[in-house]
């Protein structure tokens, strides 16, 4: 029989994947071509010029819900939930230690426009600041009596807390003995022969 005219086909039971070379360069081709246009989209912008840190113009409310009750749902918008919700930032911060360390911060700040630099104050804005302190503080308003009242006051209210801590002291110490001290019916006492040990003067 000839072998080579009834070529026996074997199984391919190799079970490896056949991958495609010219599929994938060109997938890599593609991929490099997008980050190459990413990085040029990037580097086109100018650098993003942010303002200075300016104070705040409103209080920050950290006491409405003090001491309140509220109920919680798991499909409650994000502004009423428990905690505190920034909504610049449409997020929510569980304590009020972390909501101002949150406000204060450097993504909040940049959310707001703002970056984490101050603006130098002039000589100008200094004298200004100063002559506004002075015309705001009366001079004639506050005298050496006054400060002599103040302080006679401040000796006399210092005086009251420590006498009052002194006669509470004092209490302390005799209910303290008093409830070390068992009490004695006499005529128990006088059974007991503990009643008769006085001395009589000659």
């Amino acid at each position: 029989m000839d072998q080579s005219s009834n070529p026996v086909v074997g199984v391919d039971n190799t079970f490896r994947k056949k991958f495609d070379r010219e599929e994938y360069l060109e997938r890599a081709r593609e991929r490099e071509e997008q980050e190459a246009e990413g990085r040029k989209s990037k580097s086109r912008g100018p650098p993003v010029q942010r303002k200075p840190l300016k104070p705040r113009d409103y209080q920050v409310d950290l006491e409405s819900r003090l001491g309140k009750t509220q109920v919680v749902t798991p499909i409650a918008p994000l502004s009423q939930q428990a905690g505190y919700y920034c909504p610049v930032c449409e997020c929510v911060v569980k304590d009020s230690a972390n909501y101002l360390d949150h406000i204060n911060g450097k993504k909040h700040q940049r959310a707001l426009g703002m970056s984490m630099r101050v603006e130098r104050s002039s000589l100008e804005q200094v004298q200004q600041r100063f002559e506004a302190l002075k015309k705001r503080k009366d001079p004639g308003s506050f005298t050496v009596q006054d400060f002599d009242e103040r302080m006679l006051k401040q000796q006399q209210e210092e005086e009251e807390r420590k006498r009052l801590r002194r006669e509470k002291k004092k209490e302390k110490k005799k209910e303290k003995a008093s409830e070390e001290e068992p009490e004695i019916d006499p005529d128990v006492a006088a059974m007991m022969g503990f009643g008769g040990f006085k001395t009589s003067k000659k």
